[in-house]
């Protein structure tokens, strides 16, 4: 769009929350990295000047596969977990260097995450 900038970018994230539905009603999961480190989520931006617009959008990939993410997302919708950068990756990511499908479509290691119940306080009716 002529008059906007936009680029990549890294989220910095304590954690990110799935919906778990093995219990049959989604239930809300936290997951982190498991060192206790952030996590650093890939993402687009935009800014466009003309309408005081600032917009960005956190990338997802597919989580087919490692069997921590199928516990997540309804059971016949397609599982998918936010693309998250390594530090070695953060540089490449930035200046549109990290371009191979090898080095941007890789699900994170699920042996480096920890995922655990973390359900919201009932709503409390008014």
């Amino acid at each position: 769009m002529p008059g906007s900038v936009n680029s990549s970018a890294f989220i910095p994230a304590d954690n990110f929350f799935e919906p778990c539905y093995e219990t049959g009603k989604p239930v809300r999961w936290r997951i982190e990295r498991a060192d206790g480190m952030p996590a650093a989520i890939a993402g687009i931006w935009e800014f466009r000047p003309q309408d005081l617009l600032l917009s960005f959008s956190m990338l997802t990939i597919n989580a087919d596969g490692p069997p921590l993410m199928q516990r997540f997302h309804k059971p016949d919708d397609e599982k998918r977990m936010v693309m998250m950068l390594d530090p070695d990756q953060y540089h490449g990511w930035l200046d549109g260097s990290l371009v191979t499908e090898e080095d941007l479509f890789q699900q994170y290691p699920a042996e480096r995450l920890v995922a655990v119940a973390d359900p919201l306080p009932p709503r409390v009716k008014k």
